[in-house]
């Protein structure tokens, strides 16, 4: 890898892989709506645009042998069109642009709610068949995504998908922050009694995964076409871990629970509530979040370690001592 683009290089992961990828002389470019002076601070070439700009994308690519396309509209609440539009049609057009511009290599960010049907998911692999049917926008304009990613692999631009699990770690401006503030008040519960297991992902073996998938991509690698679980391969029970985050922060542990059908009913409610009156902000609960905060969630990652090397570097407990240094260093003095 010689010269590179980062789509969402402004982003949390995408800032994380920068940081990486810079050490090892690439010359790095980023592509995001925003401007990022930090960015450019550090010798990184940024380009603004949406993701369905080809013409700014086009030129962004020029030269470039990599492209991680990291960019994407996350979150739970949202118009299909406006997931649809981002996320695929923007990787759509992210990947022709590539195309043309004759990149060498394209490693797509995906997400493990792309296989999620609501059910537990007990060290599944990626043998794991897509849903027929999504509790959110998100995961089914996520999976259309990675299909046309995987099925476009070829000899000019092989291609692989990663699917990070719940990604956190110092910088973290969204999953972090909203625990806390969402605890702080008072409006986290545990749903339902049983605390499952969840994989989570520490955000530099995230970005330390997207690295190695490339370094070792070829047409002919056994990665190439396919889709990868990530994690840290530390699975432990959710609000446990929750709970963890929350004593760093000097914040009470969640010890308050709520039935799952109740939190599923209300989701419902909600997402039908907030649809008519077609109010944009997330609603309290959804059926996915429902779902997905009552049931397990940890993955295999034999396929990640033989077939591109991947090991997570950083455990949990170490991430966790990283976290609370990034707590108190952010943590205005009088």
């Amino acid at each position: 890898m010689k010269r590179v683009l980062v789509t969402g290089g402004g982003g949390f992961l995408g800032k994380a892989i920068i940081r990486q990828l810079l050490p090892l002389g690439c010359d790095v470019r980023s592509y995001s709506r925003g401007s990022y002076p930090e960015l450019t601070a550090i010798g990184v070439e940024h380009f603004s645009g949406d993701l369905t700009d080809h013409s700014t994308l086009l030129t962004a690519m020029q030269g470039c042998d990599t492209v991680f396309h990291v960019a994407a509209k996350a979150g739970i609440w949202g118009s299909k069109k406006s997931y649809y539009q981002t996320n695929f049609v923007g990787t759509q057009q992210v990947f022709q642009a590539a195309q043309k511009a004759s990149v060498g290599k394209f490693i797509f960010t995906s997400s493990p709610s792309v296989s999620f049907s609501g059910t537990n998911q007990d060290g599944v692999s990626e043998t794991t068949e897509y849903p027929k049917k999504y509790l959110a926008w998100y995961p089914w304009s996520k999976a259309l995504a990675e299909q046309y990613v995987l099925e476009h692999n070829c000899m000019a631009m092989p291609t692989v998908a990663l699917r990070p699990h719940l990604i956190w770690g110092p910088g973290d401006p969204h999953l972090i922050p909203s625990l806390i503030s969402k605890a702080k008040k008072g409006k986290l519960r545990q749903i339902g009694k049983i605390d499952c297991l969840v994989d989570t992902t520490y955000v530099d073996n995230a970005a330390m995964a997207h690295i190695r998938a490339a370094e070792k991509l070829s047409f002919a690698a056994p990665h190439s076409g396919k889709a990868y679980y990530i994690s840290q391969n530390q699975p432990e029970p959710l609000w446990q871990f929750i709970n963890k985050v929350l004593k760093l922060a000097a914040i009470p542990p969640v010890t308050r629970t709520v039935p799952v059908w109740l939190a599923y009913s209300a989701g419902t409610v909600f997402e039908l509530i907030y649809g008519m009156i077609g109010r944009k902000s997330e609603p309290p609960m959804t059926r996915f979040v429902a779902r997905q905060l009552s049931t397990s969630h940890w993955f295999r990652l034999e396929n990640a370690m033989n077939d591109f090397g991947y090991s997570p570097t950083i455990t949990t407990e170490v991430g966790l001592v990283r976290l609370q240094q990034w707590f108190h260093e952010s943590t205005p003095t009088d």
